[in-house]
Formats: structure tokens, sequence, C-alpha cells
């Protein structure tokens, strides 16, 4: 098989690229996916993503694991990542946020020329079909569906108050002209056709209506193995699907959109990394590469959950089962109601003190008990809440656990090796712990999970004991100029040809919110750079 572009990774950028790609009828798109295709009922309906997330079992889900963790007692931390068309947009709690402006300012200033505020913002338009209409923010005509929630829960307008009691003021628009303050969180969910009330995955906003294009070939249940090479130039991919061998050759580029994990994994397994790295594992060198891994940047999340006396919030009981049946079939009729719930509904972006710039500390509001990735169930009603530091200091890395393709990728996090993030993490709990006790929340609040003596050292060792990651890993192939840069700003791979890498691990730091739109907007920026007419 040959191509123009053989892209691997259908995941949210993944599906950008081979959508904007094969729009020119003349350019020959492949796109490779370890996954399926992403159309089934557990994405689709939204409440079904507790199904996913666990991993248990795996379910359109890697399910990484960490290295164990010196800063959380050793543990291993879990490492939820889609796999399927969509890739994380799949299984992800569909929140639409883009971070702060500044954060790609601070992009251009660390080499990135092109990637301030102003040079991103058009491609977030351009993806974003937002129900509330266009304006100087927003778009309303992009492919990916951005709309209001349905039918939130009366406690995350509650959520919302007790934010209030605290100074966190209300806003109607995390991605406004001012990030700061609470509300209910936007979600990329179709609001309008045959699919409201679904979500929005990258897969259904840019994937459904053109993967019949001639020119769009789409390889499922398909697992890339390792880039091909001429000397120094990447002319295809080898990859396994059924069983079988085979190559997709480029005429082109290569693209690898395979996520933090994903992408410097193949990376290295392909020869291209650090030696040191690849020696250990007896992988010939193409081009050494100290970057590749490096810089992982991730936010650790802890959670509070309590147990609720109302019972018009998520639970595990008879009764409470019973109406998420009944919310399904309401859903598969008007796609709205308790199916059609994010979890998440409710959020603020905060400052620890009053005296730094800008929100460093992020809340996610859950109408249900969230503990270990819904690794541990309680069958009770209840609620739950995140809080997570926006820009960590503590910086990991990811490597090969063997030379083999199935092999899960070497994942050190390395969490918490920054006593600065321990110490903004307590700061947010202890905002976070006043929140969830304030008087608006009493009408649900009961027994709280996990509690503790209130003493800095029994915040410590319950941080320890139980906090991981929100999913929000990025910057093991980071765009730049440095030593340690692994691309250039148009995500062309540095030192070889005809390789790049479109996806989160591009970013060079962690932007203060959810992944899923930066990633999204990466992408629509990098395929607007290539022109297929002129390559």
């Amino acid at each position: 098989m040959e191509f123009d572009y053989v892209i691997v990774g259908g995941g949210s950028a993944g599906c950008v690229m081979a959508a904007r790609l094969s729009e020119d009828p003349k350019t020959s798109v492949c796109l490779i996916e370890a996954g399926g295709a992403g159309e089934d009922l557990v994405i689709r309906a939204p409440a079904l993503v507790a199904a996913m997330i666990s991993g248990r079992p795996k379910l359109n889900n890697w399910a990484f694991e960490t290295v164990p963790q010196p800063g959380l007692n050793g543990r291993k931390g879990f490492q939820p990542r889609g796999k399927t068309l969509g890739g994380s947009s799949a299984i992800n709690a569909m929140l639409y946020v883009r971070g702060h402006a500044s954060d790609y300012d601070e992009w251009a200033e660390l080499g990135c020329e092109g990637w301030d505020w102003q040079s991103v913002l058009p491609y977030f338009r351009k993806a974003e079909g937002n129900a509330r209409g266009a304006d100087d923010l927003h778009g309303a005509d992009g492919p990916l569906q951005v709309s209001d929630q349905s039918e939130p829960r009366a406690i995350s307008h509650a959520f919302v108050e007790a934010c209030g009691q605290h100074q966190i003021r209300e806003t109607q628009d995390f991605n406004g002209p001012d990030q700061e303050g609470a509300g209910l969180y936007q979600v990329t969910q179709f609001y309008d056709g045959d699919h409201k009330g679904e979500r929005c995955s990258a897969a259904a906003a840019y994937l459904r209506d053109v993967k019949l294009r001639s020119n769009l070939t789409i390889l499922t249940s398909a697992e890339a193995q390792k880039v091909l090479f001429d000397k120094k130039r990447a002319t295809g991919v080898q990859l396994r699907q059924k069983g079988k061998v085979i190559e997709a050759r480029a005429r082109r580029e290569v693209i690898l959109s395979g996520g933090a994990f994903g992408s410097p994994q193949l990376l290295m397994l392909s020869g291209v990394g650090p030696e040191a790295e690849l020696s250990q594992h007896g992988i010939p060198v193409v081009h050494d590469l100290p970057g590749v891994g490096q810089n992982l940047q991730d936010h650790l999340d802890y959670v509070l959950s309590y147990k609720s006396k109302r019972k018009d919030v998520i639970g595990l009981t008879p009764g409470g089962l019973w109406n998420l049946a009944k919310a399904g079939l309401d859903w598969r009729r008007t796609g709205t109601g308790l199916f059609s719930t994010p979890f998440a509904e409710g959020g603020a972006f905060f400052k620890s003190d009053p005296s730094v710039s800008k929100p460093d500390l992020q809340l996610h509001f859950v109408v249900g008990i969230v503990d270990d990735h819904m690794r541990k169930i309680h069958l009770q009603h209840g609620f739950s809440c995140h809080v997570c530091v926006l820009r960590p200091f503590s910086k990991g890395s990811v490597g090969l656990s063997s030379d083999e393709a199935g092999s899960p990728p070497r994942i050190d996090p390395a969490y918490l090796s920054d006593d600065r993030d321990l110490d903004l993490l307590k700061s947010g709990a202890r905002i976070m712990e006043s929140i969830l006790e304030a008087p608006p929340l009493a009408p649900w609040r009961a027994k709280r999970l996990y509690p503790n003596d209130g003493s800095d050292q029994a915040l410590e060792a319950d941080i320890r004991n139980r906090a991981d990651t929100i999913y929000h890993p990025v910057g093991t192939c980071k765009m730049g100029t440095d030593d340690m840069a692994v691309v250039d700003t148009e995500g062309r791979v540095h030192g070889v040809e005809g390789l790049r890498v479109v996806d989160a691990s591009v970013m060079p730091t962690l932007v203060g919110g959810n992944t899923n739109a930066p990633t999204i907007m990466i992408a629509e920026k990098i395929a607007d750079g290539i022109n297929p007419a002129a390559a």
C-alpha cells in the first residue's frame, strides 16, 4: 500500500489530520488506528463513559500503568487512554476547555514562534461549532459541536453557589475573556440533528461525514510497529493487522499522532530517541534525539467524595440503577436527561493566593462518587470534587519497557517530585474542602469518604495515598529550538525528513486546563500549514 500521507493514531489529532489532508481529492491519506471504529453505543452515550474509564475490562482503553511513584508512597498510577477512533476524546468527560491565553504566549516565549494566543485563536474558532454562536473568541461553524449541558443537576448549581461564598465568582464561559471563576462546563456534545445528545468525539466530528472519501483509507484494529526509514528519511510504517505484518508506504510524510505515550514510544522503537535508551533495548539508532520521551507533564488530581442524602445524583443503588435505565431510554428518544451528563458538570478555575497572576488550580465537580477511576465501587448516591495544580513543576518521562511494539511504554510522571506541587495541591485541597462543606451543599452532604483529622500531616498522607492523574499527559515530543526539543513549530521531527508528530506530546508546557480542545487546535494549525499541492 502506498499513500501520500500515513498517519499513525486515530485520536483527537489524528482524526483532524486525516480529515483536513484528505480535503484535497488529489492527496491520498491512510489513517492507522489500533482500536475500533468508535461508533459503539458505550462511546456515543455520555453516561456510559463509566463503563470504559476503569479499564476493567479494557473497553476502548489502553489502561496503562505508571512505574511506582515515590511521591505517591510507591503506588503505580493509572493512565487511561482511548484505544479507538477518536482516542481519548471517545472516553473523556467531554469538557471543552482551552486553558489560559497566557499559556500560549509562554509557548512563543519559549521559542515556538507562531504559537502565541492570537496565532492559535483562529484554529480554536475554526474547529468549534458552538451552540451559543460565533463571536470574537468562539466559532459556530466548525466540525466539533460544543454545547451547554442539557439538564445539569441541581447540586451542580449549588456547587457554583458554594464557590461564590468562597470568593470564586460565577462565570458563564471558562473560555471567555477571563478564565477565572466557577460555573458549568460546556461539553463536546451534539446539540441538534440525528445525533443530538451523543458524545461529539473527534472521530464523530471530523471523520463521520468524510470516511468514505475515495482518497482516505482508515485501518482499524491495526497496530503500528515501527516507522520505516531510508537512511534518515521516513518512508512508511510497518503495522500488524489481523495477525499479518504489512507496510503502508508514504510518498510525502509519516505523521505520528499517538499521544504523549504512543508517539515517543513509536519514535524510540523506530530508532529515533536518546541513544542510551535505544541501545539498552538493542534498537539500531537512526537518529540520536535526546528529548524524545522527556518533559512529561500531567495534572495530578486529588478527590474528595461524599455520600448524598438526596437521590437526584448518580447512585449505584437498585433505585439509582433503575433511574439510570429509564434515563437511557429517555436519552435514546430525546438526547437529553441524566444519560447525557458529562458527570463532571461543574468546575472552577481559581487562584491559590490573590498575589498570583492567573488561576493555578482547577476543580471538577462530579455528580457521583468517583474513587480510583471508578475501580473502587461504592453502592451509594453521592458526589465528588477533584482539585489539580494547573502548571505542575514536576516533570517525568516516557521510555521503553522492551523492544516489542505490543509492550506498554514505561511511564514515569514523577508526581510530587517537586515539593512546590505538594504545597499547591494542599492549598487547593483545603479550599475545595471548605467549598464542599459550605451551606449550599448541605441538603446533599452526608458522610465523607476517607475522612481525616484535618491536620497538615493527615492531608499530605491522604494525597500521597490516593492522588492520581486527571488524564492530561503532554510534552514528551516537545516543540521548540533548544537541545531537548523533538519537533519544530510545524511538528517536523528534528534531524530526520518526512516525519512529523502532531498531538499533545508536542506541547512544550502543560496548559492551565483540560487538553482535548488544545490538541485539536494543534492539529488544525499544523494541517493548515501543510500544502499537499506544493509537496
